[in-house]
């Protein structure tokens, strides 16, 4: 009797020892050591990975498919569902559907996010900076899954429009705002760009982000209202830094022991300054392109360059006085030759005498509204009194697309700063137009 019930025991036993040894083996020859994800762009692949394999399990590549595929979810923001599938034995992979999102609102104290439709779709307290954010459209009130309530349709069109073309190019900007009379504005750092109404939209749009990167570091409006199938004439009107260094403001002069020798980097605190700022004199010599004879040998007064171009006398301070306020004499290449129509920090700014005679002419018009003798005030201007204050105050640059790269200099940019041109929609060539109001 006892050994009859010992060999059922020792068959149970058996199988225990064959399930377990089976169940060890399932594990570990399905053990998932790779996961790839596919079609998320609001997550990244770790937070997928967070948030969908969730549990013990999900570590095998026969099981993880079964339990952890959800073709619809309410869980997880902007995710409609997702398919876990086994790609081989140790690897799986994640394939994210999301919801059609196109944009956002602000709405009370958490942001809206809707479809191309205007379909009321997710809400979140945080703003997802992947999604487009509209400023200006307002909802008194809104329900999941139904269209928001906008009374003006164009509105909503304008804002799928222009998320199509932001994601399409990967600009998306940092706000979007919808004025009341239809003005849009977009902002990218520290660049508003005004597109004006709901116009060109495709056309004003191609242009400013090919001009945007060559823009980048700089401060102002982008004026972008005025293109159409007539005008591609684009202006920006640029910010000043009023905290620049200047040779005056300049603190350093002390070295890094804090010893005084003038050319130091440091302040008098230790605090890293900078070399002391060159003045435009200093500057213009630094880069000046002569110094060469007739025959072609370097004297360091020659009035000629080394390409044996005649580019007279070295920069003076007289000679750069009676400039006035023309800030060119630089070539493209940054060389300064007294003559070329590029200022230090490569802007286009035209001729010295198209400067001064648009100062004349705008001296002449004062004087005449007040009455005064203009042939005085016309010869003081062209000392290059009358215009510093104004152009201390911002640059106006035009990015002229309507050129196929030819050099002008009859563009009207409305303002009364200097101003360049660029051709930002046709194949990198360069249109540089200026003029002075």
């Amino acid at each position: 009797m006892k050994k009859n019930r010992k060999k059922p025991l020792a068959a149970a036993g058996m199988i225990v020892v064959l399930l377990l040894a089976g169940i060890i083996f399932f594990f570990t020859y399905y053990q998932v050591d790779e996961v790839q994800v596919m079609g998320s762009s609001h997550y990244s692949e770790k937070q997928i990975k967070k948030m969908v394999l969730r549990g013990p399990l999900a570590s095998n590549s026969v099981l993880a498919p079964i339990l952890y595929t959800k073709k619809d979810t309410k869980d997880v923001p902007f995710i409609q569902g997702y398919t876990v599938t086994r790609l081989n034995r140790h690897t799986i992979c994640v394939s994210v559907k999301e919801k059609d999102i196109v944009g956002c609102i602000p709405y009370l104290d958490s942001y809206i996010y809707f479809d191309r439709n205007g379909t009321f779709i997710e809400s979140s307290t945080v703003r997802n900076e992947k999604v487009p954010f509209f400023d200006g459209i307002k909802v008194k009130h809104v329900l999941y899954n139904e269209e928001l309530p906008i009374k003006d349709k164009t509105v909503m069109n304008t804002a799928v429009a222009l998320s199509t073309i932001f994601q399409k190019n990967d600009k998306i900007p940092d706000h979007i705002e919808f004025g009341d009379d239809g003005q849009i504005s977009l902002l990218y750092g520290d660049i508003t760009v005004k597109l004006g109404k709901d116009e060109y939209l495709e056309d004003k749009m191609a242009r400013v982000l090919a001009i945007l990167p060559m823009i980048s570091g700089k401060k102002g409006i982008l004026h972008v209202e005025n293109v159409n199938d007539s005008s591609k004439i684009i202006t920006l009107e640029q910010e000043q830094d009023e905290t620049a260094d200047t040779a005056e403001n300049w603190t350093g002069g002390y070295d890094e022991e804090g010893n005084y020798t003038g050319e130091g980097e440091y302040d008098e605190n230790g605090n890293y300054v900078g070399p002391k700022p060159q003045s435009d004199l200093e500057y213009a010599l630094s880069n000046w392109v002569g110094g060469y004879d007739e025959e072609g040998d370097y004297t360091g007064s020659g009035e000629y360059d080394a390409d044996m171009n005649y580019v007279g006398l070295a920069p003076t301070e007289e000679s750069m006085s009676a400039n006035g306020s023309w800030k060119g004499g630089y070539r493209a290449d940054g060389g300064y030759d007294g003559v070329s129509e590029y200022d230090r920090d490569g802007n286009y700014v035209g001729s010295a005498e198209n400067a001064q005679n648009s100062d004349s002419a705008d001296n002449l018009d004062s004087s005449s509204e007040d009455g005064s003798d203009s042939s005085q005030d016309n010869s003081m201007d062209v000392s290059g009194t009358g215009t510093d204050e104004n152009n201390s105050d911002s640059d106006g640059t035009a990015y002229d697309s309507s050129s196929d790269g030819d050099y002008s200099s009859e563009s009207d940019s409305g303002y009364s700063d200097e101003s360049d041109s660029y051709d930002g929609y046709s194949d990198g060539d360069y249109s540089d137009e200026s003029a002075y109001e």
